[in-house]
């Protein structure tokens, strides 16, 4: 296995913050609909969530994350009676986005930290690369 080079590192830790972009924008996303209601159940926001797939530079060795995609969670909205609301169907009820706050905020925290644990290990890796090149 050859030894990785300053740049496949930094392509690595690159994807990898970009992963969690795209994480942290989701969970803004499925925050942002949170409470949001429709008049039938197919309208109703679903929430969404990335799915990472593991990517192997074979050149390097090095494994990196990418977005394999970002898809809707198969969860069913909730059903509240309000006949007063505009977007009430013909029985008064409206369909409620099935979002829980609570696990959007686990998610986008973990993702922030995930994110700021990359960019510390960029910095420290460049620090040792300057170091070394002082040293020669």
């Amino acid at each position: 296995m050859s030894m990785a080079g300053p740049t496949s590192f930094f392509e690595v830790g690159h994807r990898a913050m970009s992963a969690q972009l795209v994480r942290m924008n989701t969970a803004a996303s499925n925050l942002a609909n949170a409470g949001s209601v429709a008049g039938s159940e197919d309208q109703a926001y679903r929430p969404m969530r990335t799915v990472f797939e593991q990517e192997l530079d074979r050149a390097s060795g090095l494994s990196s994350v990418r977005v394999g995609g970002v898809v809707r969670e198969d969860v069913a909205p909730t059903r509240r009676h309000d006949p007063g609301h505009p977007l009430a169907d013909e029985n008064g009820d409206v369909w409620e986005a099935p979002v829980d706050e609570n696990a959007e905020m686990v998610e986008m925290l973990e993702a922030s930290r995930q994110y700021r644990n990359m960019v510390e290990a960029l910095s420290t890796a460049k620090q040792l690369m300057l170091e070394t090149m002082r040293m020669k």
